[in-house]
């Protein structure tokens, strides 16, 4: 298993957070544009509980992958989790945090849980290059989500 957890201080309140995150289709803009990411399934205006997302994302060195995740854990306002159900991965286990900081900012927690198929080889291609990959992914969201609400000072 590994693990990669980010944390952020965004300059806005966390209801204003929560209602962008709660958006489905504002994944395409927290996604960097070279991984090709295409939403495929129908998108309700807000998440809920069991929704299926469906989507299609090129992972340079690996090609197109179809990937399918389930929104579940929702305490809204608060927290939720994508789980992947069909991808790339072994296992996929994303749990978005908000919390409401001082001077109305918000502290936002990404903790991915994650496990690479074919044994050995995942291994090394986790070491290579998927780690790697993760965290520059991640590090365009928290660019993007400085553009959209300001970065906050850090507690």
């Amino acid at each position: 298993m590994h693990l990669l957890v980010k944390e952020i201080t965004l300059d806005a309140p966390r209801a204003k957070v929560w209602d962008f995150l709660a958006t489905p289709l504002n994944l395409n803009e927290l996604t960097p544009h070279d991984l090709d990411f295409k939403i495929i399934s129908e998108l309700p205006e807000k998440m809920y509980n069991g929704l299926m997302i469906q989507y299609e994302i090129r992972i340079p060195l690996f090609g197109t992958h179809r990937w399918l995740t389930e929104i579940k854990h929702i305490r809204d306002g608060f927290s939720f989790v994508d789980e992947q159900r069909v991808g790339p991965y072994k296992l996929w286990y994303h749990q978005h945090t908000i919390e409401s900081g001082a001077d109305r900012q918000t502290r936002m927690v990404d903790r991915v849980t994650y496990q690479m198929p074919f044994g050995p080889l995942g291994l090394l291609i986790q070491k290579v290059k998927v780690s790697q990959m993760l965290n520059e992914i991640f590090d365009y969201r928290t660019q993007r989500l400085y553009e959209l609400f300001g970065e906050g000072s850090p507690r």
